[in-house]
C-alpha cells in the first residue's frame, strides 16, 4: 500500500512540474519571447497542451469566463497541493502510525 501511495505522489509531483512549464511556456509564448513557428516549441507546446486539457477541461465548464484569464491551471495545482498532503499523510500514517492532523 505504501508503494502505490509513493507512486501516486510521484504521479503527482510530475503532474505538477507539467503545469509550472505549461505556464511559462504559454508566458513566452503570449509575450513573444518565442513562437510557434519553431517546430520544437510547436511539438512542446503541443504536447503538454494535449497532456493538461483533460485535467483543465472540467474546471473551465465550472468557472466563469475570464476572458484572456485562465485560472484552471491554478486550480488544479491547488488540487494537486491538497492530494499530495492527503497522500504524503497516508504515507506517514501507514509507516510510523503517526497521526494525520500532525503533518
Amino acid at each position: 500500500m505504501i508503494v502505490i501511495l509513493q507512486i501516486v505522489q510521484v504521479l503527482l509531483t510530475v503532474i505538477w512540474w507539467i503545469i509550472i512549464v505549461q505556464a511559462i511556456l504559454s508566458w513566452l509564448l503570449a509575450f513573444n519571447v518565442i513562437n510557434t513557428y519553431n517546430d520544437t516549441v510547436r511539438t512542446i507546446w503541443e504536447a503538454l497542451r494535449r497532456m493538461t486539457e483533460p485535467l483543465y477541461r472540467p474546471i473551465r465548464r465550472i468557472l466563469p469566463d475570464f476572458g484572456a484569464l485562465d485560472l484552471s491551471p491554478l486550480v488544479v495545482l491547488i488540487g494537486i497541493v491538497v492530494l499530495q498532503k492527503l497522500v504524503s499523510a497516508g504515507i506517514n500514517q501507514l509507516m510510523y502510525g503517526v497521526a494525520a492532523a500532525s503533518v
